[in-house]
């Protein structure tokens, strides 16, 4: 995720991390917090944190770490206000961008679920923005269609028969004559 995308901005340049690790915890600002809210198309966002191990690997950055946060959404079903616990793993390898010929490739990895296959996320300008990093995967761990517990949808019951979008064919199949030999 580009930092110019994310409201929560929190870089960190490889240079700033010791070759014994860093340990971060992060907790955006009560305004930022609010620019999150909209950002992720929330009702409310009481809470949002995430705690990062960052290691340098030559010129690469491994990040590992938990982003949590308390998100107010509304139900689908009663349209009522509900609250949902985000707890995403993070485990992410950045590396310098590659020469050009191989930049195409390596525009497919994707960070959530990273497997070795799809290689690491790119570092730009030496620095790894991890308040970015948390707001993306803090969005990928929102329910899109987030239920109120026991709430389910059921169509409206239609008070005759001959009210339901088929009838007319119902009655065409009906008709006497037809087939009965």
């Amino acid at each position: 995720m580009n930092k110019a995308n994310s409201p929560w901005s929190a870089p960190v340049a490889i240079q700033d991390i010791p070759e014994t690790g860093l340990h971060l915890d992060l907790q955006p600002p009560e305004a930022v917090r609010g620019e999150l809210t909209k950002f992720a198309g929330l009702r409310d966002l009481p809470r949002v944190s995430a705690v990062f191990d960052l290691e340098r690997r030559g010129a690469s950055v491994h990040v590992r770490g938990w982003v949590t946060a308390l998100v107010g959404q509304t139900c689908v079903v009663t349209l009522e206000p509900i609250e949902s616990e985000i707890d995403e793993p993070v485990d992410v390898t950045f590396a310098p961008l590659p020469p050009e010929g191989e930049a195409a490739a390596s525009e497919t990895a994707g960070r959530h679920g990273e497997t070795e296959e799809e290689g690491p996320e790119p570092l730009v300008g030496g620095t790894v923005d991890l308040g970015a990093l948390a707001t993306e995967f803090m969005v990928l761990g929102i329910d899109p269609y987030p239920r109120k517990p026991g709430a389910t949808f059921a169509p409206p019951k239609l008070a005759d028969e001959g009210g339901h979008p088929f009838a007319a064919l119902a009655a065409l199949k009906k008709r006497p004559g037809d087939g009965a030999s």
